[in-house]
């Protein structure tokens, strides 16, 4: 496996609308290695998501999952997937993103959220998703239609260096 470079902001491929996959291709061994691979950059990166995009690669896969005791999410491979809101609740929590690098802002999402995918053998996959991994889904699938974090939020009042995130809005335990 290896570590792949992570296109910053800026960079064409973030702004593109990423193309299907198509179902022949999930197998092939190309895409089974960039699926390894972009969970071990990932991982690298102390990421929680990454989109095709971020690496250069403008097909509609993302790869996503943690294991924060605060915010577990399972790791899941998600191939061309349709995102529909439940509901109408909405959250603007903090993001992150790992082609924006050490800076963080607040973005409204939806908290109940549908997804249909392909996970990586092809196969056909339905859930649904709320919270954090709502949040997650909503941000990768963001990436594959070439939009970033920055589009989605309200205010840019909340736009905050990594450095001043930590000291002023996350809370901390002594």
């Amino acid at each position: 496996m290896s570590i792949l470079k992570v296109a910053r902001m800026g960079h064409p491929v973030l702004r593109e609308r990423a193309r299907p996959l198509d179902e022949a291709e999930i197998t092939t061994p190309r895409i089974q290695r960039l699926i390894d691979d972009m969970f071990e950059t990932m991982h690298d990166s102390q990421g929680i998501g990454l989109a095709g995009p971020q690496v250069h690669e403008s097909i509609r896969l993302f790869v996503a999952g943690v294991d924060d005791d605060d915010e577990a999410m399972s790791p899941v491979v998600i191939i061309n997937p349709e995102v529909s809101q439940i509901g109408t609740a909405v959250e603007e929590d903090w993001e992150g993103c790992l082609s924006i690098p050490d800076i963080r802002g607040r973005v409204s999402r939806a908290v109940d959220i549908r997804i249909r995918a392909l996970d990586r053998y092809g196969k056909p996959v339905a859930m649904t998703a709320n919270g954090f991994p709502a949040r997650v889904i909503q941000h990768e699938t963001d990436h594959l239609d070439g939009v970033l974090f920055f589009d989605r939020m309200t205010s840019f009042e909340s736009l905050s260096f990594l450095e001043e995130y930590s000291r002023f809005h996350t809370r901390h335990t002594e």
